[in-house]
């Protein structure tokens, strides 16, 4: 499934807060999530292996739960970030 990363319009994040994430993640490995960087956006794919028989909006909300925590363990970890900066919103 990919997502969509972009600034949350209501946490206040700087203008460069997407570039700032990218140095984190660009060439950083995750076990089932694929980042990447498109124009002004940040991208993820996520490889996550959901049973079939869950509805597809199960699926994608267990996909971005495992990207939102990626995005949580960058932040955690890089003083200049913070988790609430972001976004992350199916792409369609």
């Amino acid at each position: 499934m990919q997502f969509r990363i972009r600034r949350h319009s209501g946490a206040g994040a700087p203008p460069d807060a997407l570039g700032l994430l990218w140095r984190q993640l660009e060439g950083r490995r995750f076990e089932d999530v694929v980042f990447s960087h498109r124009g002004s956006e940040v991208e993820a794919s996520s490889g996550h292996d959901s049973p079939i028989s869950l509805e597809r909006d199960e699926r994608e909300q267990l996909a971005r739960t495992e990207v939102l925590d990626c995005l949580r363990e960058i932040c955690d970890g890089v003083p200049e970030l913070r988790f609430d900066w972001f976004a992350v919103s199916p792409h369609r």
